[in-house]
């Protein structure tokens, strides 16, 4: 299908009156996903937005439930949002964040209704990318620019439309009513010269990663590949699939709200125990941890590496350590048996 840009932001504006309609939205120098109230708002010309969308699904911070204490016992409210959304303009690496998301809030052993409630009740609308930018590198990890992977309608643009691809049901009834025109030879060629022409300039050696995590937890090359970090955390925080969270209780007199807050291994407090031990006392163990954890505890429980080559964690480094960088060096380091 196809359609002018200027129909575009008349469908969001229609879609707003159903839905909540998220959309890149430029915050000074910045774009971040926020929800919007006029069509005009979203802004599709851009790279990637800096935090990515999963806030909208897993916000960084959410009431679950609130409580008030009587007499005769505790009262609670929970607090589930099951408003109808639509997240417009995400990339297709972050599409595929969902896909890994949803193994973590949706295992054999954890459903969290918080997550899938709005999981079930949003509509991805994606953007290919036609610029990606140098620090992308998610061809490595299975993606592609245009990849259609979680997406319910894929977007190229061809300068002044869209040709729209229908991937899913929920994706072809969100278009219902617009009587778009069919993608013409003119416009179809045209989306497939933008695609040739979106080459990434970075290839990530993967092969045999996981084997090599596997046999280096107490390998010398922790000593040196975590010294420049500074533990900030800028990398979880803007990480698509990254989910740690902690929880607590904001309460007042007899009622409060317990909450549940984005959290992130690279702190000091996230795994200290209440005895004031600490297992991941330094910065070596923390960021061991986060390498661990994309790489091959994710790959052990879910089959997939918790990584979809976004390029945010290099941009936001406030120290330029680059994941790619380190994979490298791990990849060239020497095979050693793993004694601690």
């Amino acid at each position: 299908m196809l359609v002018n840009k200027g129909q575009f932001t008349d469908w969001l504006n229609q879609l707003i009156q159903v839905y909540q309609v998220y959309a890149p939205v430029k915050e000074d120098d910045y774009f971040c996903f926020k929800k919007i109230n006029s069509g005009d708002q979203a802004t599709l010309n851009y790279t990637n937005s800096k935090v990515p969308p999963k806030e909208v699904l897993f916000p960084r911070s959410e009431k679950l439930f609130c409580y008030r204490c009587e007499n005769d016992g505790v009262q609670l409210t929970e607090q589930i949002d099951e408003s109808k959304k639509i997240i417009v303009g995400l990339r297709p690496c972050d599409a595929k964040s969902f896909l890994l998301l949803d193994g973590v809030f949706n295992s054999d052993k954890y459903h969290d209704p918080y997550y899938l409630i709005r999981r079930n009740n949003t509509v991805l609308v994606g953007l290919g990318c036609n610029q990606p930018a140098a620090t992308c590198f998610c061809t490595s990890l299975g993606g592609g620019p245009f990849a259609t992977e979680g997406l319910d309608l894929l977007l190229v643009d061809i300068g002044d439309r869209y040709v729209v691809e229908v991937l899913t049901d929920r994706g072809r009834e969100l278009l219902s009513g617009m009587e778009l025109p069919a993608a013409n030879q003119e416009a179809q060629e045209a989306a497939r010269i933008v695609k040739e022409g979106a080459a990434l300039s970075t290839q990530v050696n993967l092969e045999g990663l996981k084997s090599k995590l596997d046999v280096i937890f107490y390998d010398p090359i922790w000593d040196l590949i975590h010294e420049k970090c500074l533990g900030c955390a800028a990398c979880t925080y803007t990480c698509p699939t990254c989910h740690c969270f902690d929880i607590v209780d904001e309460a007042e007199g007899n009622e409060g709200c317990r909450i549940r807050n984005w959290d992130a291994c690279m702190f000091p407090l996230f795994t200290l125990h209440g005895s004031g031990h600490n297992p991941r006392p330094t910065g070596k163990e923390r960021f061991r941890q986060r390498v661990m954890h994309k790489f091959k505890y994710f790959v052990d429980n879910f089959n997939a590496i918790a990584c979809v080559g976004c390029g945010r964690c290099i941009i936001n480094c406030p120290v330029n350590l680059d994941i790619r960088e380190v994979l490298a060096e791990i990849q060239g380091s020497e095979v050693r048996s793993d004694k601690q």
